[in-house]
């Protein structure tokens, strides 16, 4: 089972908008020599829906290729056509992740007998780790606990990612799909409550900023450190909250840029921050000292 902090990493992009290979080079070196514990590649901060297949494909690839062994790499393979994500779940499979991260369709609005078979049929199509993906705020869909729990009796249905802030939930996962099932929490404001409950770690947005203070507050927190976990969560808890002062990615983006990681590209219909929030977060990010 993978704890600590998992970044949602974000996939560089030059000027044009064109997929940056060599910043996605240094990113993924940024992230080993600061000790993240994970990688996931093409999630939502990846802006997997402004992706081609293809772009998916290779950003995935690559960042194999660049990992190279060294920490472990999830894709994102989620989307709301079932055919597609078993397509693109097959495909990172072939190419080496160690596990695949699928969001709860969106737009649609599937049952929860609907997303049982969605599910279900991705995992047992593709013979790899997969963690399911329940985020209300952006699919219009909750997955209930009930939907959860059957499908951790998929045997390659390994955990969820839960980005409903509901706290609770987290004890009934355990109790009712079982200790081995991993539960990570979706948003960063209360991954150390997240984890005080018996979660597993974070799919982090501020881990990409902040990766080494991250991998700190999860760890001691999983370790039963409270105390340092509250101090690091207590330095962090302003970047939490403007690297959403618009939507992700476009904070995390900007701040990336401005630590000197990667160019300034987004993709349409996303757009670079507004010039508004731009001193707040350099000043969150220059009393953290990561600027």
């Amino acid at each position: 089972m993978l704890k600590g902090s998992l970044v949602a990493m974000i996939t560089p992009m030059l000027e044009n908008g064109d997929v940056d290979d060599e910043g996605l080079g240094r990113l993924v070196e940024f992230h080993v020599e600061n000790g993240t514990d994970a990688i996931i590649s093409v999630g939502t901060t990846g802006e997997s829906a402004t992706l081609t297949v293809d772009e998916q494909i290779r950003v995935i690839g690559r960042t194999v290729e660049y990992v190279a062994g060294r920490i472990p790499v999830i894709a994102g393979t989620g989307g709301n056509s079932t055919a597609e994500a078993i397509d693109l779940t097959s495909r990172a499979a072939e190419l080496g992740v160690d596990s695949c991260l699928l969001v709860v369709p969106y737009y649609n609005k599937p049952t929860q007998q609907g997303l049982y078979e969605h599910f279900s049929l991705i995992a047992e199509t593709v013979d790899i780790p997969q963690i399911l993906y329940n985020v209300p705020s952006r699919t219009v869909l909750d997955m209930a606990n009930d939907t959860v729990v059957r499908l951790s009796g998929v045997p390659n249905i390994v955990g969820i990612k839960d980005a409903t802030s509901d706290i609770p939930r987290v004890a009934d996962f355990k109790q009712r799909c079982g200790e081995d099932f991993a539960v990570y929490s979706g948003n960063d404001d209360t991954a150390l409550d997240l984890i005080r409950a018996g979660g597993d770690g974070c799919i982090s947005v501020t881990a990409n900023a902040a990766p080494a203070l991250m991998h700190e507050m999860c760890m001691a927190a999983i370790n039963g450190d409270f105390a340092q976990a509250e101090e690091a969560d207590r330095r962090l808890a302003p970047l939490h909250s403007a690297l959403f002062l618009e939507s992700s990615p476009i904070p995390v983006k900007w701040a990336l840029h401005e630590m000197g990681h990667v160019e300034s590209g987004i993709r349409l219909p996303l757009t670079r921050l507004s010039s508004q929030y731009r001193d707040q977060l350099r000043c969150v990010m220059q009393d953290l000292g990561i600027l």
